[in-house]
């Protein structure tokens, strides 16, 4: 592994849509090396195994949804610290509240603007 790629910040994705997996690799895989996964079982494996510097996570996905992820996550003393933004398409005030009361960081509603999705991982990866 070269330097240039050992100060690569891995940005984790968890989103069951394969459209949604490539927008995001595409918006982010410039500047990042981006994993993603389809479910929130093989995310919370992974996240033991990889440093992972932002973690994104859809809320709407079938058998654990994002926001029980992300109280998981949050729940481990490891990951307190670790930036997760909720991404969905639910962008009803009390939508964001409860990604909020979920231990999310940051909230972005699909569909999204890939720069605005690069500026808000920049803000926390690079922190």
């Amino acid at each position: 592994m070269s330097s240039s790629e050992d100060r690569t910040l891995t940005v984790l994705a968890v989103d069951d849509s394969p459209v949604m997996q490539a927008t995001i690799e595409r918006a982010l895989g410039s500047e990042y090396r981006v994993l993603v996964k389809d479910n929130a079982l093989d995310a919370l494996s992974l996240i033991y195994h990889e440093p992972i510097a932002v973690l994104l996570l859809d809320v709407s996905m079938p058998e654990i949804d994002g926001l029980e992820l992300c109280r998981t996550v949050r729940n481990l003393p490891q990951f307190q610290e670790l930036p997760i933004i909720m991404l969905t398409a639910r962008d009803k005030a009390f939508d964001k509240v409860k990604g909020r009361m979920a231990g999310a960081t940051e909230y972005l509603t699909k569909p999204f603007d890939a720069q605005e999705l690069r500026q808000i991982v920049d803000r926390y990866a690079k922190a």
